[in-house]
């Protein structure tokens, strides 16, 4: 006798991530009275990693952002100390994922800067950075590290062009230039040999990132892409945007053809950013709404349907963007797969939200928690810089996460000179195209001016002591 399935029952009864809940951590543990940005850029303005959260502020005369200790939970303090160097808004932050107390930004200001968090977090304000990094001519919306390669970092500006920064040497190394408009959204796949953008030309890109060399091109005139995420390995992208009825959607697609989505799917009619996430360990994706209070998640699969709903979390707070915690800083014994940290604006609120696998087994379940990229760098910026690609490095959460990485940030000593990428001199002067943009170079200017008149107070000093060391030693007796 032979047993058939019921062809009722849905696919995704099968997964074990089909009771998946999200748990909102007790007030206590939240972070409450942060000055949360006002900007209306579309970014999460929020990083998070083991040991520190991250978030961008509200400011005067500047962009400033925060860095808390996890465990500093509860009312932060009014005059907490703030990292503040930029000149302009900072419109994005994110934390070296091999060095936990490195962190890049990104400002209207048109420079990037590296910052190392001193242990237990910041004392005063934090006005100097390791590294700033100039190359744009416009504002830098964007930053993102390689996966895999220590020291490679990332950043897309408003000048339409992407530039790739070696760290070791503190200077820009490549420049993709294949954009006609603002870029968007830049995500890597697992080994970090492909990036995929999404730019305001509505057009879906994959690049060989160290050529700049476009591989696939999708024109999405039915599909406005907004973000888009690598799935892993699985050769898969998804897209999120907005379709011609101007309902949310997203996309699947197939990174080798972009000719034409695999699937499109229709979510609500709600207008908020539709910000996706993957977690590549349990192939679970997660569609946060901004500006609405719900967690959509879903199970990717390689074969059709390609995307089973799962559930949603809902709450009547809206977020303005969500930080995610590495897996190396999960809990566990709670078994957590996934943690996001709710922006709630209106309430100055930080709120963890954990997404927990139920189970009655107080053991280790290792079936949520296959080997995962840890905190060790796959290559140095030379190796990859030279054609290598590398799986990142791989570690166990089985014994909980006590590792720190071995890794140190050194600063290069550096001169000021012309920075040169393909031929095109990224310091000269390039006229302000925007009100803003000229404000942005008076303070620039004012600041070097700033630097110069004390640099010259200095030596006028030094003068004056020469002077008098000099006038003594002629009015001194000789010695006989």
């Amino acid at each position: 006798m032979t047993v058939t399935k019921m062809s009722w029952r849905p696919q995704y009864r099968s997964s074990k991530f089909r009771n998946v809940y999200g748990k909102v951590a007790n007030r206590e543990l939240c972070f409450d009275g942060i000055p949360i940005t006002k900007n209306v850029h579309d970014n999460h303005f929020c990083a998070v990693n083991a040991r520190f959260l991250a978030i961008v502020t509200e400011s005067a005369g500047g962009g400033s952002f925060l860095v808390i200790p996890l465990e500093q939970t509860g009312r932060i303090e009014p005059n907490y100390p703030k990292v503040c160097g930029h000149q302009g808004n900072v419109l994005d932050i994110k934390w070296n994922p091999f060095i936990d107390n490195i962190i890049a930004s990104c400002s209207e200001d048109t420079s990037v800067r590296i910052w190392e968090i001193p242990e237990g977090g910041l004392k005063r304000n934090m006005t100097e950075a390791l590294l700033q990094l100039h190359g744009h001519s416009r504002r830098v919306g964007l930053v993102e590290w390689h996966p895999t390669t220590n020291n490679i970092l990332f950043s897309a500006g408003y000048d339409y062009k992407v530039l790739i920064w070696n760290l070791d040497v503190g200077e820009p190394v490549k420049m993709i230039d294949c954009h006609t408009d603002v870029i968007l959204c830049m995500s890597f796949n697992t080994d970090g040999s492909l990036l995929t953008t999404t730019c305001k030309d509505k057009k879906l890109r994959v690049i060989e990132p160290r050529s700049g060399r476009v591989l696939q091109e999708a024109n999405c005139k039915n599909h406005r892409v907004n973000r888009v995420v690598f799935l892993g390995s699985t050769k898969r992208l998804l897209t999120t945007g907005v379709s011609r009825w101007n309902t949310r959607q997203i996309a699947l697609w197939d990174q080798e053809d972009l000719s034409m989505p695999l699937i499109e799917e229709e979510i609500d009619g709600l207008s908020g950013l539709l910000f996706p996430f993957y977690d590549a360990d349990t192939h679970m994706l997660y569609l946060a709404g901004k500006g609405d209070g719900n967690i959509r998640y879903y199970e990717i699969s390689t074969e059709k349907p390609y995307l089973s709903y799962l559930m949603e979390f809902r709450s009547p707070a809206p977020q303005k963007g969500l930080g995610v915690m590495p897996k190396h800083g999960l809990d566990v014994s709670a078994c957590e797969v996934f943690r996001f940290y709710k922006l709630v604006t209106l309430k100055g609120l930080i709120e963890p939200i954990s997404m927990i696998v139920p189970r009655r087994s107080d053991s280790y379940q290792e079936d949520i928690y296959p080997m995962t990229p840890g905190t060790e760098p796959a290559l140095t910026p030379d190796e990859w810089l030279g054609g290598i690609n590398r799986d990142p490095v791989l570690m166990s959460l089985k014994e909980g996460y006590k590792r720190s990485s071995k890794v140190v940030f050194k600063a290069p000593i550096r001169e000021k000179k012309s920075v040169v990428v393909n031929g095109i001199d990224l310091l000269e002067n390039v006229p302000p195209r925007t009100e803003n943009e000229l404000l942005r170079m008076f303070f620039r200017q004012q600041d070097e001016i700033r630097r110069l008149k004390e640099e010259l107070a200095q030596k006028d000093v030094r003068i004056r002591q020469l002077q008098l060391e000099l006038k003594n030693l002629r009015n001194s007796p000789k010695n006989c």
